[in-house]
């Protein structure tokens, strides 16, 4: 693989940076850099403006809204927003479920979602974890019942991302128990305001109400809302996955997050001189950029057989284990690098507006947070440990 950007690409590369200069809300981007809460407005803002530019579903096939991007501009894209600190893409709708309806929902469901993920008329967010259902997700017990044209549901899920904010979930669902657990599995898609569901908080270690506890409880789906098949849903699950997976690994993030830590270490000094030339400490950050620029590499391979009509398999786990690992010791070392400045976490120092008096170097007051919020990156869209299994079983057949 060349890994020297074209001319061409060059050229996208610029139209990118010129974009970000333009239109990019730099009140948001200051909270992304300094690691302050987004507000459900700043999300929706960004959405709109890239909606607006063609740019939102840079993976979708033109037909479908997408812009026709090479994996390379993809690639660019991506990590352009990430160094200019652009907020992340709420992936639900637009990389999550969208992809799903695009390869397995009919025509009718094609004409009316994919539309309001664009536009923003629908937030999406996902019903896979369960209580007793994380990693292992055939185990999901909630229930779907068909009864004529709907199917009645009952059940939970667990760390549902900004589920507060939605009003759509996409949601597995158990519609057979007396076949192999995989093959008993459905995928629905559900109003979040039909009667019957509730939605309850869980805040999170660095102070932020990010997840929820869903409730169903009689709650009835029209049968049009079945994407596929019925009892087919793990196919679909497996589908989306390998999306969510790749884009756990967030190379991008890490990119702006390393210019980060390294800026941060020619601040800071210890005995004297710059954490950057502490031999322990320049030698982890040495050892973080090498898996970084190696990952780089892998996870243009992967984009690039999906944009070439293949579906990610063992690839996407190798980088959901690489990516969250790399993002983690990056976040621990910033944290390492603030020293005692990293110790009192102030959650009002998260929020807009926050006034009080800053606590030492201003990478400082994200530090604590970011490495908490972090630790969940190698649990959630299947644990690492899950994905070494995937791994054993797809190349060595184990």
């Amino acid at each position: 693989m060349n890994l020297n950007f074209t001319a061409e690409e060059e050229a996208f590369r610029s139209e990118v940076l010129d974009f970000l200069r333009e239109r990019l809300p730099q009140r948001i981007a200051s909270k992304v850099r300094n690691g302050q809460h987004l507000t459900r407005d700043d999300m929706a803002q960004w959405h709109a403006i890239l909606n607006e530019k063609g740019w939102l579903a840079n993976h979708w096939p033109k037909e479908y809204g997408g812009p026709g991007w090479s994996a390379v501009q993809k690639f660019i894209f991506e990590n352009e927003c990430a160094i200019a600190a652009a907020p992340r893409i709420v992936p639900f709708g637009v990389n999550m479920l969208g992809p799903v309806l695009i390869k397995y929902g009919n025509e009718a469901q094609k004409r009316h979602w994919l539309p309001r993920i664009l536009d923003g008329s629908d937030w999406w967010c996902q019903g896979y974890s369960e209580p007793g259902a994380g990693s292992d997700l055939a185990a999901v017990r909630t229930a779907a019942v068909r009864q004529g044209d709907h199917y009645v549901v009952n059940g939970q899920k667990t760390w549902t991302t900004l589920g507060h904010y939605a009003n759509m979930i996409f949601c597995l669902v158990r519609t057979a128990t007396d076949v192999r657990k995989q093959e008993g599995i459905s995928f629905l898609l559900i109003d979040m305001n039909t009667p019957g569901i509730e939605v309850r908080p869980i805040i999170t270690l660095d102070g932020e109400h990010e997840v929820n506890e869903v409730f169903f409880t009689d709650v009835r789906v029209p049968v049009d809302n079945l994407v596929g098949e019925e009892n087919k849903g793990w196919t679909y699950a497996k589908y989306l996955l390998t999306y969510e997976r790749t884009n756990i690994a967030g190379v991008g993030f890490s990119v702006a997050a390393l210019a980060r830590l390294k800026l941060a270490a020619q601040k800071v000094t210890r005995n004297g001189k710059p954490l950057a030339q502490d031999p322990q400490f320049a030698a982890r950050l040495a050892k973080v950029e090498i898996d970084l620029e190696n990952m780089k590499t892998t996870n243009l391979r992967v984009i690039a057989a999906v944009a070439g009509g293949g579906v990610p398999g063992a690839e996407s786990s190798m980088l959901k284990i690489r990516g969250t690992e790399i993002r983690q010791e990056i976040s621990s070392l910033l944290r390492r690098a603030m020293g005692p400045y990293a110790a009192p976490f102030i959650e009002e120092a998260l929020q807009e507006g926050f006034d009080g008096e800053p606590v030492g170097p201003e990478e400082a007051a994200s530090a604590a947070a970011l490495y908490f919020n972090n630790r969940k990156l190698s649990i959630f869209g299947g644990s690492n440990e899950i994905q070494k299994n995937i791994i054993s079983k797809m190349i060595l057949g184990l």
